[in-house]
């Protein structure tokens, strides 16, 4: 078995983030050389190279992030307001109030009962 085999999978993840390079085989090694957007994606093809326990044996690797860290998603939140019932604010948020089950679950830690909230309360969303 080849080096681009026993790697395939980084190759795909490489190519599934669209790096701009080439993972070649040559003499014994696999050099993996390119530019990916974001430190994040740069991570995801290292952390594949690394699922191959002896990768440090058969891998040599360049790959550069041309863009800064992307900003972790604030979590989203709702007030509750007058009125409102986890199936109202599932309906407005998420766009189905069925959903309000899954709004209920994320906030276990401040609600006992999906029928009993309170207006000010600041519920997370899924």
């Amino acid at each position: 078995m080849g080096l681009r085999e026993k790697y395939a999978g980084a190759i795909q993840t490489a190519k599934g983030i669209h790096m701009k390079g080439s993972a070649d085989e040559r003499e014994g090694k696999l050099y993996f050389k390119g530019t990916v957007n974001t430190p994040e994606e740069a991570n995801k093809i290292w952390d594949a190279i690394k699922t191959v326990p002896d990768w440090r044996n058969d891998v040599v690797a360049d790959i550069q992030a041309t863009g800064a860290p992307t900003a972790a998603a604030a979590p989203r939140t709702y007030t509750v307001k007058a009125g409102d019932t986890l199936s109202k604010i599932a309906q407005t948020t998420l766009g189905d109030s069925k959903a309000y089950t899954k709004i209920f679950d994320v906030n276990r830690d401040q609600l006992s009962d999906p029928n009993t909230i309170k207006p000010g309360q600041v519920l997370r969303l899924p």
